[in-house]
Formats: structure tokens, C-alpha cells, sequence
């Protein structure tokens, strides 16, 4: 049995599950204890010093980053192919993944800082959050772009562009930031939510929502330090947010990327 270590609220991790569900692969999900907190251990740590979920554990093999963990599992299971045949829409596929992997991404995180954080309370939090609301339309402008007038973004049938895609859309529609219903992309989000592993995935992310309402407090006792890294820190610091990275480096209360040790 494989052993899937992931937070729900996790895009990485969410694709890796609508993956492995579309490749019809049981797998237990876990969550690390300390999850967020900078100070996990254990299993979850020896398996990645990086600390991060999504963590794939087969048969006492470790694999870590989405990215890897999808091309693993594409690897072993090649039936149905998520992949398109082509070179040139492999490559397509890829891009759009890697895409919504650091830019999109950095900007739901964005938004989670503000809104179940509290980070840069008042005028600046308003400010970044203006910021991050054009941000989402220009990028799902070009996502819309992507999609042209097909179903799926994977071609002429869901598979890894798709899978990618969705929990950053997802998480803009959370913050109230979904593309109009009428869109292409809007068409698009609605056949993807009525997909069983999409499903499925995104009602575990909403229901996890509910405990997220207490971590601001629980951040303000230093008790839980999000990580600031690549394309988060970048977006924090060029959306106008430097004050939020830094008062957090003062207050102890966010990280960077672990040492390997």
C-alpha cells in the first residue's frame, strides 16, 4: 500500500491524489504531525529533508516534489495515460503545470496569508489583496488562452495539464476570484468539479477549511511558521509586502527552506 503524506489544503498534493485516483491506485493518506510548524520529524522528515508535502512512500521508497511524484506515478501506472502522446503537448502540458506550480500558486498563497493569517492587517492587506485579485484575472486570462475553444486543457481528454491546473482555480474561487461561469475556463472549472477524483479531492480541501480559523492566534504564539520561499517570497516582497516578510522574520513566526541534514 503506498503511503501518501499531504495536507489537504496542499495544491501539490491535491494533484498527486486526483492522479492517483484517475489511475484507479489505493493509497493511505497521512498527515505529518507538526505540519506547518517548521518542526516536523520523524518518518515524515527522514523521508523528506525538505519537509514538505506532497511525500510519496512505495514500498519503503521515497519520493518528493509533485512534479517528480506525477512522473513516478506515470511511470508505474501508465494506464489510463495522463500524459498526451505527443511531444509537443507533453511539453505543453508540462509548461502549464509548471506555471501554475510557482506563479499561480504564490498567489492563492498570498491570499492565504492575509486572510487566515493575518499578515500586513488594514491599508496593506488591502493593497496586496487589490494586487493579488488582478494578478488572478491576468492569470487566468492566459490560462483561458491555453484552453482555447478544446474541453481540457490536456487536449482532446482530461489528464496531467487538467489535473494541474484545478486546485489553483479552486483555490482563487475559495477567495472569491473563480472565472465567470459563462467563460470558457468557468465551463471548464464546472465539468471539473463534476469529475469523481476532482470531486472527491476538493471536497477534502473544503473540509479541512474549517481549522484554519484558529492559526492566526496560533501563529501569533509562535507556535506555527509558514514558509517563505521561491516564488511565495518573491510575490510577497514585488506585490508590496516587504514589511509582512519582515516583521514576520522579527516576530519568529516564518521560515525558509530547510538544511539538508
Amino acid at each position: 500500500m503506498l503511503t501518501l503524506y499531504e495536507h489537504p489544503l496542499s495544491p501539490y498534493a491535491q494533484k498527486v491524489k486526483i492522479a492517483l485516483r484517475e489511475k484507479g491506485v489505493e493509497f493511505e493518506l497521512e498527515t505529518p504531525d507538526g505540519m506547518g510548524s517548521g518542526h516536523t520529524a520523524g518518518d515524515f522528515i527522514r523521508a523528506n529533508p525538505r519537509g514538505e508535502v506532497p511525500t510519496l512512500i512505495d514500498d519503503n521508497f521515497s519520493i518528493f516534489d509533485s512534479t517528480i511524484i506525477l512522473e513516478y506515478i506515470e511511470d508505474k501506472w501508465p494506464t489510463p495515460a495522463l500524459l498526451p502522446s505527443s511531444a509537443k503537448e507533453r511539453a505543453r502540458a508540462r509548461m502549464i503545470e509548471d506555471v501554475c506550480d510557482t506563479q499561480y500558486e504564490a498567489i492563492n498563497w498570498g491570499l492565504g496569508e492575509l486572510t487566515w493569517f493575518r499578515r500586513g492587517e488594514g491599508e496593506l492587506s488591502e493593497a496586496l489583496r487589490d494586487r493579488a485579485a488582478d494578478q488572478t484575472e491576468m492569470m487566468q486570462a492566459w490560462l483561458t488562452r491555453q484552453l482555447g475553444q478544446a474541453d481540457w486543457f490536456n487536449g482532446d481528454t482530461f489528464g496531467w495539464a487538467d489535473l494541474s491546473v484545478i486546485p489553483y482555480v479552486a483555490g482563487s474561487a475559495s477567495f472569491g476570484l473563480g472565472p465567470q461561469e459563462t467563460s470558457s475556463l468557468g465551463k471548464w472549472f464546472q465539468r471539473m468539479r463534476s469529475r469523481q477524483t476532482v470531486a472527491t479531492t476538493l471536497k477534502e480541501s473544503a473540509a479541512s477549511t474549517s481549522a484554519m480559523e484558529t492559526v492566526a492566534d496560533i501563529i501569533k504564539q509562535g507556535l506555527f511558521k509558514r514558509e517563505y520561499r521561491d516564488h511565495r517570497l518573491e510575490w510577497m516582497i514585488r506585490s508590496g509586502g516587504m514589511k509582512v516578510v519582515l516583521d514576520g522574520m522579527q516576530k519568529d513566526n516564518i521560515r525558509f527552506s530547510n538544511d539538508f541534514a
